[in-house]
């Protein structure tokens, strides 16, 4: 890219009458061909909003979030000024903007000396072309984080990343960039506190996280932005948790989840593209075949060979159907429904010039157009290894293009499809200048007159989230009462209001893909894509190995979502290629089995930190550090990587096994400092290890039997029955396929091997019908206490919300070799109900 940088200075203030105590704005001399301007003001407590403008670069045009309303009510509000500075203090954080040269930003704790945040001075706001840039101090100290989805390490220090997206098909975990996200936040961390940037534009830049360094500015970060002003977003926080739940506020909590996706989702692109035997029958017989091996399954990504066309030229045509392959979709459909499988279908955003409604978008400028006003042809892949054509992504600023999406949702839903599968979404487009429709009704038209009409100014990955909105409003306008499922590969920040899930994308098989895949997790969840997972086994790449493929499916059985789906390409049929599947290799297969049902007996713990995650933006796979930023071996290197282990939840620490025939795992066992005692772990495999917290620790992990799976002393693990089930309240037609009702709850607990001291651990989970769009949640509370003799414990429920499970009794179970009595400390009913089959003490507390 062409470097035009140029610094504006000689700012001075602008006079007016709406100038607030929070807020300045300031414009730089106008003997400058091109002034700017620049604004800051506090919007909420610890959020504020920085523009760097002028006529030529305006504000991003269709930003990924709209303005919030300024609310600082109960938020104690000073400022002082001088000709050249401005000193805000907000609650606890105070903010300075300084103009005596370029304007300067820092942020900090009010009293504190040490600065979380500051611009990088004389060169902080910079002209560059037709887009800009913002340079600040960069701390090398610091963790960074965010950026959606990254190759690991977590820690994105010292590296530089294209904030752009594109189909990376069997990338490198380590080392592609760019991946399939587009989404401009990064977060620093700090024992002291937490700043997030983060910009609304949908069009593409970098950003180099201290990867540049120069004699003269020393060490600082760049963020780039390519076309158009900026709009920033600045979050303080105490800690990374208090920004992520900041961050959800302004661009939309993680959506809802509907509780079968949390359970075992099959895939893989042979399927849908076998002629003889039929794809049709070919998965209902994946499907008999898994009952055959009593592996449960929830669902099933239907890859896009169904649409593939039955005659010459054979490719991809989104929205309809192989005739051959499924003679009669919703009779099949039904089938799959009957063994408790929901389906998820293919779709993507462009057709080629043999798709029947090709003529109907050129017509009503549904895609993009060159300079020639034609429609904007490219290359496309449409199915196997490479195959493809001449065709033309759709342009959802067109009102028909959207409606045309919509409908042909629609279409799909109808038939019996449960969700979709936004699929390729990363619009690759070759050039930044095609034009776009810009519907009056899908573009503010004050802003289009103000703005160039082309790509690079609105931005690729506008698309991306206009996809995910027709889609999704395509659902919920059939089916309002039901919470929508639409799975996207690509995202921006506003992608995830429309789109409940997403996954990494096409990874390949390999050992460190694996190790790598975790790290990306984390970042992703603190950029609020919080249901998020990889294609187990890898997507591209070779069959994996027996050990890789069990040691892979533990560990996802253990992460917040657990799919296998692939497309192996194969030299004897590379249009079809080969697949993973869970029963390929009998001799684990019992192994994977028995992974898979553990799965589905922890679904309660696993679908109430969904529940969470919408309810607080709490991800549910977390940095080890999450929650225990005083311990300072978190802000270590290996720790700061993030891809040997992370938090599941509260209660889970989860470990793994990343090389071939290793049998032991180093973990670090985080401590909170405090008043209060930390009564350490404990090893959930044999041979169960109690430990101190504040150290590493090698935990035996032999493959046949588990990766490392840690608990917290005080933590608890509500579980069910280890199969699909079915859930009150949730009538749908694949719900009603599943034979067998949740009505059993237990819940794991690890007390301490001795006494705890008069300390009371309380863990509340939630849960609720697992569909409606509205839901009830009620709550259940678990209080336990221990002695040397015995474990005292009391059981609350609330279901003032008017859901009411199938469940009514109580299963306490302790953990192995705990041979003390379970009593109740406020009266409730126990009975000992004897060892369970892996021989813990189980009571049940009685309704």
């Amino acid at each position: 890219m062409p470097q035009k940088e140029s610094c504006p200075r000689g700012y001075s203030q602008v006079p007016s009458s709406t100038q607030q105590d929070a807020s300045v704005l300031i414009r730089s001399s106008s003997k400058s061909k091109n002034a700017f301007d620049f604004s800051f003001e506090a919007i909420r407590k610890n959020l504020f909003r920085v523009t760097f403008t002028s006529p030529e670069h305006v504000v991003p045009p269709y930003p990924s979030v709209i303005k919030p309303e300024t609310d600082l009510k109960n938020v104690n509000v000073s400022a002082k000024s001088s000709e050249t500075s401005k000193s805000i203090e907000v609650g606890g954080i105070t903010a300075t903007v300084e103009w005596e040269s370029t304007p300067v930003v820092s942020l900090g704790w009010t009293g504190s000396d040490k600065l979380l945040h500051r611009d990088l001075p004389l060169r902080s706001y910079v002209a560059d072309g037709e887009g800009v840039a913002h340079y600040s101090v960069h701390d090398r100290e610091a963790l960074h984080v965010g950026l959606g989805e990254k190759a690991a390490p977590m820690d994105l220090s010292g590296r530089n990343f294209q904030l752009s997206a594109t189909d990376c098909f069997g990338y490198d975990a380590y080392n592609s960039d760019p991946l399939y996200k587009h989404i401009p936040l990064l977060i620093k961390a700090t024992p002291e506190g937490c700043v997030a940037l983060f910009s609304t534009t949908h069009g593409r830049g970098s950003w180099s996280v201290g990867a540049e360094i120069d004699g003269l500015w020393g060490h600082f970060k760049i963020y780039r932005q390519d076309y158009g002003g900026l709009e920033q977003y600045m979050i303080v926080g105490k800690n990374l948790q208090e920004v992520v739940r900041s961050y959800a506020e302004l661009v939309g909590m993680p959506l809802l989840v509907p509780r079968w996706a949390y359970g075992y989702v099959s895939g893989g692109y042979k399927y849908t593209m076998l002629d003889e035997p039929r794809a049709s029958d070919a998965l209902i017989d994946f499907a008999e075949t898994l009952e055959k091996h009593e592996i449960p399954c929830s669902g099933h990504q239907m890859s896009s060979g169904y649409s593939i066309s039955e005659h010459e030229p054979k490719v991809r045509t989104v929205f309809t159907w192989n005739y051959h392959r499924f003679p009669d979709p919703e009779a099949w459909i039904k089938k799959m429904h009957e063994h408790g499988i929901r389906l998820i279908s293919n779709i993507k955003p462009f057709l080629l010039e043999s798709h029947p409604d090709f003529k109907h978008l050129i017509d009503s400028r549904g895609f993009f157009q060159d300079d020639a006003k034609d429609p904007g042809y490219m290359q496309l892949w449409s199915a196997g290894g490479a195959t493809g054509g001449e065709g033309c992504h759709i342009d959802f600023t067109s009102e028909a293009a959207f409606k045309w999406w919509f409908e042909g949702v629609q279409k799909l839903k109808k038939v019996g499809i449960d969700g979709m599968w936004n699929d390729n979404n990363e619009y690759t487009l070759p050039t930044d200048d095609w034009t776009l429709a810009l519907d009056e009704s899908m573009i503010n038209g004050e802003v289009k007159k103000a703005v160039p009409n082309n790509v690079g100014q609105w931005g690729r990955a506008l698309h991306t989230e206009l996809m995910g909105k027709s889609s999704h409003d395509a659902l919920l306008d059939l089916e309002p009462k039901y919470r929508p499922f639409v799975l996207t590969r690509s995202a921006t920040a506003g992608t995830m209001r429309y789109c409940s899930s997403t996954w990494s994308g096409d990874n390949v098989t390999s050992w460190e893909s694996m190790k790598g895949s975790n790290a990306l997790s984390l970042n992703a969840g603190m950029s609020l894509m919080q249901y998020e997972g990889h294609d187990i086994g890898g997507f591209e790449g070779p069959q994996p190995s027996p050990e890789l493929l069990l040691r892979w499916i533990q560990l996802g059985c253990n992460s917040i979502r657990f799919t296998i789906n692939c497309f192996k390409t194969s030299p004897d049929n590379n249009s079809v290629g080969e697949v993973i599947e869970p029963y390929m290799y009998p001799e684990i297969t019992p192994l994977v089995r028995d992974a898979i049902k553990r799965r589905y007996e922890i679904l309660p713990y696993i679908y109430s930190l969904g529940l969470s995650s919408h309810q607080t933006a709490t991800p549910p796979q977390r940095w080890v550090g999450w929650g225990y930023e005083s311990d300072p071996e978190v802000w270590t290197k290996a720790l700061k990587a993030g891809d040997t282990q992370f938090w599941f939840g509260d209660s889970m620490l989860v470990g793994g096994v990343y090389e071939p025939g290793v049998n032991v795992a180093k973990m670090y066992l985080p401590r909170k400092s405090g008043p209060e005692f930390d009564y350490g772990y404990v090893n959930m495999n044999a041979p169960y290890t109690y430990f101190p917290s504040g150290q590493w620790v090698e935990i035996p992990a032999e493959w046949r039997e588990s990766i490392p799976l840690i608990a917290k002393i005080g933590g608890a693990i509500p579980v069910g029955k280890n199969v699909h089930t079915r859930v009150p309240g949730d009538d749908t037609a694949a719900s009603m396929g599943v034979k067998v009702l949740d009505d059993y709850r237990g819940v794991e607990v690890f007390p301490p091997k001795g006494s705890s001291h008069g300390t009371v651990f309380e863990n509340t989970w939630f849960e609720d019908d697992g569909i409606a769009q509205e839901p009830k949640i009620s709550s259940y509370t678990l209080s336990y206490s221990s002695t040397v003799e015995k474990v005292l414990v009391h059981f609350q429920r609330d279901e003032s919300s008017g859901f009411e499970p199938a469940w009514k009794e109580v299963d306490v179970v302790l953990h192995y070799g705990d041979q003390r009595a379970v009593v109740s400390s406020s009266g409730q009913e126990i009975v000992a109900k004897g060892a369970d089959s892996r021989g813990r003490l189980v009571y049940t507390i009685k309704a």
